[in-house]
């Protein structure tokens, strides 16, 4: 699955709030966007596209 452009641009808000508030450290965020780098890339890439796929599809079908 290919993440959209809005929840990439989610997840940099998230990163860039917690740089800013939460006290994370530049090279921390750094660490972990080369960390989803190397995932992407590696054998575990197919079971992590279905999990995020599937939290995806229950977030989708929530009804309030």
């Amino acid at each position: 699955m290919a993440l959209s452009v809005s929840a990439v641009l989610l997840l940099l808000v998230i990163v860039v709030l917690l740089v800013r508030r939460a006290g994370l450290k530049v090279l921390h965020a750094v660490v972990c966007v080369l960390l989803g780098f190397y995932l992407a890339s590696s054998n575990m890439a197919p079971t992590i596209d279905n999990f995020s796929s599937g939290v995806a599809d229950m977030i989708n079908s929530l009804s309030f």
